[in-house]
């Protein structure tokens, strides 16, 4: 299995900066795409309702049964211009990010443990990672912690996370 090219479906809200990454599989259809999208669907459930379009590129992997999908949610499907990765730069980036901080580190060793490293990260991302955009809130965080005066009194809690790769750090209760 080692050698082998793994494609994951990433997902990014652009509002809250929220990342799904929604599979991983060695040969991606259309209709592995589809199931996908229909997958997000069911997760998102309701919050599905607050989403306006879906910019997605062009490939041949995304077809109109993938469009309907989120069509049928009143979602617009918008595609992005032939060669522009610059239409779609926040999920570019958040996929440069992903390779930097993790994939670029850790030796995948088939779908099953990129599906693991993926969904730890997706999770560490989500509501750990600080974002710019964001005010330096993970996606899933509604407001700053409250602000720790006295130092002497609070111990730091170290969480490693995918092997000591990306430590998440907290004051102790």
């Amino acid at each position: 299995m080692l050698g082998r090219r793994l494609y994951a479906l990433a997902f990014l809200e652009h509002g809250t900066r929220r990342l799904h990454i929604t599979g991983v599989t060695a040969h991606p259809t259309q209709e592995w795409t589809t199931q996908q999208a229909r997958n997000l669907a069911a997760d998102l459930g309701h919050r599905m309702e607050s989403l306006r379009f879906l910019l997605r590129d062009r490939d041949g992997k995304y077809g109109q049964t993938f469009d309907t999908v989120f069509q049928a949610d009143d979602l617009q499907v918008i595609k992005s211009a032939p060669q522009a990765p610059r239409m779609n730069a926040h999920c570019e980036r958040v996929i440069g990010t992903l390779r930097r901080e993790v994939l670029d580190h850790i030796l995948i060793l088939g779908e099953v443990h990129a599906r693991q490293v993926l969904a730890a990260y997706e999770d560490h991302y989500n509501r750990h990672r600080p974002h710019q955009a964001r005010d330096q809130l993970p996606p899933e965080a509604q407001q700053h912690p409250t602000a720790v005066h006295d130092l002497d009194t609070r111990r730091l809690h170290r969480t490693c996370i995918l092997g000591g790769l990306i430590n998440e750090y907290r004051y102790a209760a």
